[in-house]
């Protein structure tokens, strides 16, 4: 496939537990052939980006064996020569925490990843520092959405151009479920987006639960903003 100028191609996946079973003898290298198995779809595909929407890793606290194929996998399919034919307009100080790993000097990406964390790789510890942090401070993926206040909640997006095409790629990393309703419920939950956003395309990526278990434990469509048309909310 050759993405036109006017179109952005996403290669979207999640739930990937990276690690889950590693010690069974005959499941335990599922997870990394699955993963490897998407980059290479991804890379077949000649698509733009990657977008993972939380649970990367199956643990918060990886194993080593498994942190270190991570890291392999990534290199192997994301690093090397080819131009990226989109640009980030938006902050990416508050996106990332940092630049985008195409455009920092010391980092070489032929395919952006972009993630954010689930209920299973979560940060974690009084610096709040999970797997992601690890693989974004590699320059191997690109990890948007971590919240650090949970009542005051606000959602930067990642603004991409290409071409004609303007995209808006709001996330949540996971969130117990009870407080982000909570936040939802209390309005401390902003979403910074541009003024002229009828002009873009926006895409939500969130990692919630949406099926209802009690009545405060699942986040429900109707409280995410109406801008976001149905179906281009990725839970």
């Amino acid at each position: 496939m050759n993405p036109s100028k006017d179109s952005i191609s996403i290669m979207i996946a999640t739930d990937i537990h990276l690690g889950y079973q590693e010690q069974d003898p005959t499941r335990g290298t599922d997870s990394f052939n699955t993963f490897r198995e998407i980059l290479q779809h991804a890379k077949n595909n000649n698509v733009d980006m990657v977008l993972l929407g939380g649970d990367l890793f199956h643990e918060n606290k990886p194993s080593l064996y498994t942190l270190n194929e991570a890291v392999k996998l990534l290199r192997e399919f994301t690093v090397g020569d080819k131009q990226i034919d989109f640009k980030i307009s938006s902050d990416q100080y508050k996106n990332f925490g940092r630049r985008v790993n195409y455009s920092d000097p010391n980092s070489n990406t032929a395919l952006p990843v972009f993630s954010i964390h689930g209920n299973h790789d979560d940060p974690t510890g009084a610096k709040r520092v999970g797997p992601l942090d690890i693989l974004s401070s590699s320059g191997l993926i690109n990890y948007f959405g971590k919240i650090n206040k949970v009542d005051d909640i606000e959602v930067y997006p990642i603004t991409i151009e290409k071409g004609s095409i303007k995209l808006n790629i709001f996330g949540i990393g996971n969130v117990r479920d009870e407080r982000l309703h909570r936040a939802f419920i209390n309005n401390q939950v902003t979403w910074c987006k541009p003024d002229n956003t009828n002009d873009y395309v926006n895409l939500m990526v969130i990692h919630q639960n949406r099926v209802p278990h009690s009545p405060k434990n699942y986040i429900p469509e109707n409280m995410l903003p109406a801008w976001f048309p149905s179906g281009h909310k990725f839970m």
